[in-house]
C-alpha cells in the first residue's frame, strides 16, 4: 500500500495494494500494523455505511467534544471526498483538500480528528464505508455550510441534493466559538 500526504498535514490518501485476475480482485481494506507504520495510528470504534443516489452531497460534518477521525472508502460508484481544517489557530485553518474515491480505484482518505468531512456523489449510486475513532453523538455534531465562501470548496456538482440539516447549516465563521483549538 502507498500512503500519500496531502496539502493538509495529517490528511492522507491511501492507495491499497490490489491483486486482481479474471476472477475479480482482493485487497486489505485495513490492517492495524500496516496503517500504524504508515502514520495512521487510530483505534476505530464504529463503522458506518451510506448509500446515495444522484447528485447527493453530505456534509460538512464534525463533532465538537468528541472529534472523530475517519478512514473513508467508496465501495460502489464514485465520490469526491473532502476534508476541511477547522482547528482554530492551525496554519491551515479553513483550507480544504479533496480526492476522488471510487469502487474502481479503491483509494481511501484518512481524515483526522479536528477536520470536517463531506462528500458528493460523482457516479451514482455510491456506497461509502468509513471507520470512525469516536462514536457519533448527534448533540455533539457540528454542521458547516457546504458552500461556505470562506472555505471555497470546488465541488464537482452544480446543484447537489442536500438534507435539511446540510442546506441550513451555518458558515464556519458563525461556529468559531465551538471549533476545536489547534494543539501542535
Amino acid at each position: 500500500m502507498r500512503v500519500l500526504p496531502t496539502e493538509l498535514a495529517g490528511v492522507m490518501l491511501v492507495e491499497p495494494k490490489v491483486w486482481g485476475d479474471q476472477r475479480g480482485f482482493f485487497l486489505e481494506t485495513y490492517h492495524t500494523e500496516k496503517y500504524r507504520q504508515a502514520g495512521i495510528a487510530a483505534v476505530f470504534v464504529q463503522d458506518n455505511h451510506s448509500r446515495s443516489v444522484g447528485p447527493i452531497l453530505r456534509g460538512l460534518h464534525a463533532q465538537q467534544k468528541r472529534p472523530q477521525g475517519k478512514l473513508v472508502r467508496c465501495v460502489e460508484g464514485e465520490i469526491f471526498d473532502v476534508a476541511v481544517d477547522i482547528r482554530r489557530g492551525s496554519p491551515t485553518f479553513r483550507r480544504w483538500v479533496g480526492a476522488r474515491l471510487s469502487a474502481e480505484n479503491h483509494h481511501q482518505m484518512w481524515v483526522p480528528a479536528g477536520f470536517a468531512h463531506g462528500f458528493c456523489v460523482t457516479a451514482s449510486p455510491a456506497q461509502v464505508e468509513y471507520k470512525c475513532t469516536e462514536r457519533y453523538e448527534a448533540d455533539d455534531e457540528l454542521v458547516i455550510r457546504w458552500d461556505d465562501p470562506e472555505i471555497g470548496i470546488h465541488w464537482p456538482v452544480a446543484a447537489p441534493v442536500l438534507s435539511d440539516k446540510d442546506a441550513n447549516a451555518p458558515t464556519l465563521s458563525e461556529l468559531t466559538n465551538r471549533l476545536p483549538l489547534y494543539l501542535p
